[in-house]
């Protein structure tokens, strides 16, 4: 019997495991294809493009996969325009929340947020009615190292790594970097104001840094502090939108700490 205990605690396990898998190759197809219908096709002429591709393949994402993505954006594949949106709301204990979303129904998101919203004991509010808390910035997520050639590795890029402060002393001269922040995995969060990061990112990249991640973030002034019940609570509301195909990013003024 505790055989097949095991066996079906490993079935479960390896199931949820593979719906996040999942989840997460939904989204990465839904980016990639927004990435090359605003940039083109070719990864080396759309950094953004490259960036969602690199993502892509780090996650296990398929190659024929991602140029089905690619293809799909380009005009070249079937299918609906996608568009970006942001819905503002309150979660429980009056958590204030940004879903930035990518779809191609915004009737259909807002109708299913409402109602997931309204399951967790939120709200989906009014424009502006939280989003006069939170600061756009600009952010870039570096490897302290570069990728280079060799013929030992048969002309392979592979990664070398560098000094995480060399690294920050080279980025402190990129123009328009507002702030670094090093992180524990020896990656550093650069910071820019919101309509620098297309320059900021390229930057980085003619220094040959490896870029991981460039995006918009949307950061909170005045954080909440939540916890116990309420906390859970939050966190499970946080999960169920996560799960939700079309969202793509979740904002919110939660303090843990």
């Amino acid at each position: 019997m505790s055989g097949h205990s095991k066996w079906s605690t490993i079935k479960h396990k390896k199931a949820i495991n593979d719906a996040k898998k999942g989840k997460i190759f939904s989204k990465l197809s839904q980016l990639i294809t927004h990435a090359a219908r605003q940039g083109g096709g070719d990864i080396n002429m759309n950094p953004t493009l490259r960036l969602y591709v690199q993502q892509a393949k780090e996650e296990g994402f398929p190659t024929d996969n991602i140029q089905k993505a690619i293809d799909k954006g380009t005009g070249s594949g079937e299918g609906a325009q996608l568009v970006e949106a942001s819905y503002e709301g309150f979660g429980p204990a009056g958590v204030a929340f940004i879903v930035d979303v990518l779809t191609d129904n915004t009737n259909r998101v807002v109708s299913e947020l409402r109602n997931m919203f309204a399951d967790f004991g939120g709200n989906l509010g009014e424009v502006g009615s939280v989003s006069w808390n939170f600061d756009t910035k600009g952010y870039v997520n570096v490897k302290a190292g570069k990728m280079v050639k060799s013929e030992r590795f048969g002309e392979e890029d592979y990664f070398v790594p560098d000094e995480v402060d060399s690294v920050m002393m080279t980025l402190m001269d990129v123009e328009g970097i507002l702030d670094i922040d090093v992180n524990e995995d020896h990656t550093l969060d650069v910071y820019c104001d919101f309509k620098d990061l297309a320059k900021v990112r390229d930057s980085i990249l003619k220094l040959g840094y490896v870029v991981t991640k460039a995006q918009h973030v949307k950061l909170p002034k005045i954080y909440k502090k939540v916890t116990g019940e309420d906390l859970e609570k939050v966190r499970n509301a946080i999960e169920i939108l996560e799960d939700y195909d079309d969202v793509q990013e979740i904002w919110t003024d939660l303090d843990e700490e």
